[in-house]
């Protein structure tokens, strides 16, 4: 089995996303309703959130709630409102403990009440810690995401604050949810799935992909590190050529 201390230090990944896929299916197998995948899938994003600690990861990205996860049926959305409050509730020591930083992404204003003051209760008591930075994706679409940020653009331009002669991509990077991030550098998704599900689209521009066929409740620090192995392995050329590179 392989560990994180069998992990080579040279060109770690700073900044990695997880789609956290599957949990419904996982717990159709068990003869369970979704719910119980869910709650399973609570209990490998705490042990992810160690497993990243002891790698010293810089940045670790969960999409933990979409914008279109709201369609789902209510008992459901209900129950991960629920796991999410409570989530944060347990897991505050264990931040402040490891020197994680809580950050969010997304229309937060869309949560229920309960789950906006947890959030923000825990990112604040979090707020000074200068270990991983840890982002929940919740409420999260990338579409909408982008269309906030041109219509901020546009506001100014419109209202001569910037030119649009400056816009680059420097000035956008600055209206997204993720300014104060940098771009993904490897993005994983379990479950068997082979899609991005309007999940950072700006920010992978450049990531390496990793897709694997394990549902979430199942995903192990032996499934991490043969992400982050294959991810050692992969030449990154942000479009030049090899010989240009070495």
């Amino acid at each position: 089995m392989s560990t994180i201390a069998d992990l080579s230090r040279e060109n770690l990944p700073r900044h990695i996303a997880m789609i956290m896929d599957g949990n419904g299916r996982w717990a159709k197998q068990q003869g369970k309703i979704r719910v119980f995948g869910h709650e399973h899938g609570v209990k490998t994003v705490r042990k992810t959130v160690e497993d990243c600690v002891r790698l010293k990861l810089e940045y670790l990205t969960l999409y933990t709630f979409s914008t279109e996860n709201w369609k789902r049926p209510k008992f459901e959305v209900d129950t991960l409102m629920r796991l999410l409050v409570s989530s944060l509730k347990k897991e505050l020591k264990t931040f402040l403990k490891n020197n994680v930083k809580l950050n969010t992404i997304g229309n937060i204003d869309s949560l229920p009440s309960k789950a906006q003051k947890e959030l923000i209760e825990v990112m604040q008591k979090t707020s000074k810690n200068t270990g991983m930075t840890l982002t929940l994706a919740l409420s999260y679409g990338a579409r909408e995401e982008l269309k906030i940020a041109v219509q901020d653009i546009a506001f100014k331009v419109k209202n001569n604050i910037i030119s649009p002669e400056t816009i680059d991509e420097t000035i956008i990077n600055s209206h997204l949810y993720t300014h104060d991030l940098p771009d993904v550098d490897l993005l994983i998704r379990t479950s068997g799935e082979h899609r991005i599900s309007n999940f950072l689209l700006w920010q992978i521009a450049y990531a390496e992909l990793y897709f694997i066929d394990v549902f979430w409740p199942d995903f192990s620090e032996e499934h991490l590190v043969q992400a982050i192995k294959n991810y050692q392995n992969r030449e990154r050329r942000f479009g030049k050529t090899s010989e240009q590179l070495n």
